[in-house]
C-alpha cells in the first residue's frame, strides 16, 4: 500500500531504479497478492497486537490458503514457488511486521525445512502437508540459554535407551514454541548432533513464551525445557548429522531475512516521504527542507541497493548456484541498513514518531530481534572475513 495525503496516493518513490522491469509477472502477481493481504489484514491491526503482544493466531490458515508456508519447498502439499517470489512474499510480509515474516520464515524455512531436508519419507507425508495448509505449527528448537552463536555447545543431551531416545536440556528464543503442536529439536548426542522430531504434548516437554519483550512483540518467543522426554526412534531425522545440518536450515532463513529487512526499510521510508510532504514548519512542508531531502535520498538510495543485492541473491539461489557466504554479505547488509533507515525515518516524524500510530519506531524495534536472530552482525561478519583471508577467526 502507499501512504496518502489528502486523500491522493502519493507515488511509490522508493524504486528509483525500475527494479520493478527486473521482474516476471509471476513474480509481480505474488508480491501483490501478499501485498493486498497485509494491506487489507494486517495494517489496520498490527498496532493493537503489537501494544498487546498478541500475534494473530487466525492469520495462520490464511497464510496456508496464500501458498505462504513452505512455498518454496517442492512436494508434500508444498506450493513450490521460486526463491525471488518467496523472498517478495518476505518482504511484503514484513512490511507489516517482522513478526508476521517470522511466523513465515520459522514454519516454513526452519521447522518444514529440517522435515524437508532430513526426514523420512514417512515423516514428510505426516507432517508437510498439515503444516504447508497452517493446520499444525512447527517449532526449532536449536539455540540454548547459553549457546547462541554457538550452538556447538548445546548441552541439550539425547541418549539412548533400548529403541528409544530420552531427551534432557533448555532451549531458549524459541519462535512459535507455545503455540506449536509439533516441535524439531537438535540434541548432542553420542554420535554428534541428529535432530528430532517432536511432538508438543509429548510428556517432559514445555515451553514458556518470553516477556515483556521490547522487540517482536507481535510474535512468539519461549524458553522450552526437556525433562527426560521419551521419543520413539522413528523421532529421528535420518538425513541430519552434525551441525551442518541445521546450518542449512537456518540459511533459507537466512535468505528471507535479506528480502524481509527490506519490507521494514521501504514501510518506514514511505511513511516518513508522506508525513514531510504534508507536515508544515516555518510555513513550508519538512519535505521541502534540504536538509529533510538528504536523509530521503540516502533512505531511498540504500533501498535500491539492498534491493538489487537480494534480487541477485534470489536468482543464484534460484540457479542452484548460492553460496552460505552471499547469504552472509545479504543478511548483514541488509538488516544494518535497514535499522538505519527505520531510525531515520523516525526522525524525521519527530515526537510523533514515538507512538504507534506511526510504523518505524515498531520496525526498528522489530530489527533490533531481526539483526540480532539467525546471526548476529558479528557472527556474519567472521563468514565474510574467513572468506575472504580464508583464515577462520571465530575463536
Amino acid at each position: 500500500m502507499t501512504p496518502e495525503s489528502n486523500g491522493a496516493p502519493v507515488p511509490d518513490n522508493a524504486d528509483l531504479l525500475d527494479i520493478d522491469s527486473l521482474f516476471t509477472a509471476d513474480e509481480l502477481a505474488m508480491r501483490d497478492t501478499v501485498r493486498t493481504f497485509v494491506d487489507a489484514g494486517i495494517r489496520p491491526n498490527i498496532a493493537g497486537w503489537y501494544e498487546d503482544a498478541v500475534f494473530p493466531l487466525k492469520v495462520i490458515p490464511e497464510l496456508g490458503s496464500l501458498g505462504l508456508l513452505g512455498m518454496h519447498l517442492e512436494g508434500y502439499g508444498c506450493p513450490g514457488r521460486s526463491a525471488v517470489e518467496y523472498g517478495l512474499a518476505a518482504l511484503e510480509l514484513e512490511a507489516g511486521d517482522s513478526g508476521l515474516r517470522t511466523f513465515v520464515s520459522v514454519q516454513g524455512s526452519l521447522a518444514m525445512g529440517a522435515i524437508h531436508k532430513h526426514g523420512s519419507e514417512e515423516q514428510k507425508h505426516e507432517w508437510l502437508p498439515r503444516m504447508a495448509a497452517g493446520a499444525v505449527v512447527g517449532c526449532f528448537g536449536l539455540t540454548e540459554p547459553d549457546a547462541g552463536s554457538d550452538p556447538g555447545s548445546m548441552k541439550t543431551f539425547a541418549r539412548r535407551e533400548g529403541g528409544d531416545w530420552i531427551l534432557n536440556g533448555s532451549k531458549r528464543w524459541i519462535g512459535l514454541a507455545s503455540i506449536a503442536q509439533v516441535a524439531v529439536i537438535w540434541a548432542m548426542t553420542d554420535d554428534g548432533v541428529r535432530g528430532f522430531i517432536m511432538p508438543a504434548d509429548t510428556p517432559g516437554f514445555q515451553a514458556t513464551p518470553i516477556e515483556p519483550k521490547l522487540s517482536m512483540r507481535a510474535s512468539v518467543q519461549c524458553d522450552v525445557e526437556l525433562r527426560e522426554v521419551r521419543l520413539p526412534g522413528s523421532a529421528l531425522l535420518p538425513g541430519a548429522r552434525g551441525l551442518r545440518s541445521p546450518f542449512e536450515c537456518l540459511n533459507e532463513a537466512r535468505y528471507g531475512i535479506i528480502w524481509g529487512a527490506m519490507g521494514a526499510a521501504r514501510d518506514s521510508y514511505l511513511t516518513a516521504l508522506e508525513y514531510s510532504r504534508r507536515r508544515l514548519q516555518f510555513d513550508k512542508p519538512l519535505a521541502g527542507y534540504q536538509l529533510t531531502q538528504e536523509k530521503l535520498v540516502n533512505m531511498a538510495l540504500e533501498i535500491n541497493k539492498g534491493m538489487l543485492l537480494a534480487l541477485q541473491i534470489g536468482r543464484l539461489k534460484d540457479a542452484g548456484r548460492l553460496q552460505p557466504h552471499q547469504i552472509s554479505a545479504g543478511k548483514l547488509n541488509n538488516c544494518r541498513e535497514a535499522i538505519r533507515i527505520c531510525r531515520e525515518a523516525r526522525a524525521i516524524l519527530g515526537g510523533n514518531g514515538i507512538t504507534l500510530d506511526y510504523p518505524p519506531m515498531r520496525h526498528a524495534n522489530n530489527l533490533e530481534s531481526v539483526r540480532t536472530y539467525e546471526g548476529t552482525d558479528e557472527v556474519h561478519t567472521l563468514i565474510l572475513g574467513s572468506h575472504i583471508t580464508g583464515i577462520p577467526a571465530f575463536r
